[in-house]
């Protein structure tokens, strides 16, 4: 295993990044109204990702169809958490957004180590019985598990605003 990229967010002429996996899901609200708290007593920013899943039977047009409505949608969902964050009082909180196309756990590793700025990622567990959800599945029990290169902060999806925010 290879040394993962040293952290600079508390360097000069950097910012601690929190890193939020933007999708549909209702939890993704905790963990964003979590990064967000959490960013704005640290002096920190939050970098939004979203990762459009190509789906392998499409090829060619139909495939870049598909793309360009998942950009479209994450534009969209990136609105709609701005929106959030402001009405929660959040408006001061930079955020960054990136959008970017693979396999969701291959991607946010990646852009972990492109980006040396991103100190956590938080993710927000799914409130049925289920389970956690798919990408805490995946990231904690996984072949990623205990090799992650950040801390992991999973914030419960059943919490309140006012739960969320009397922790940050």
């Amino acid at each position: 295993m290879t040394e993962p990229l040293k952290r600079r967010s508390f360097e000069p002429g950097h910012h601690r990044k929190f890193l939020v996996v933007a999708d549909e899901s209702r939890e993704v609200e905790s963990a964003l109204l979590f990064a967000a708290g959490r960013a704005q007593r640290s002096g920190g920013q939050i970098k939004l990702l979203y990762v459009v899943e190509p789906d392998a039977q499409f090829w060619g047009g139909v495939r870049q169809v598909q793309i360009d409505e998942e950009t479209n949608k994450a534009k969209a969902l990136f609105r709609l958490f701005r929106r959030k964050l402001t009405h929660e009082g959040f408006d001061d909180v930079v955020c960054e957004e990136s959008i970017v196309e693979g396999k969701r756990v291959d991607m946010i590793g990646q852009e972990i180590e492109k980006d040396e700025d991103i100190a956590i990622l938080v993710l927000g567990a799914a409130v049925d019985a289920k389970g956690p959800g798919p990408l805490i599945s995946a990231l904690v029990a996984g072949a990623t598990a205990g090799k992650f290169p950040i801390p992991i902060t999973i914030v419960p999806g059943g919490l309140s605003v006012d739960a969320i925010k009397s922790m940050t």
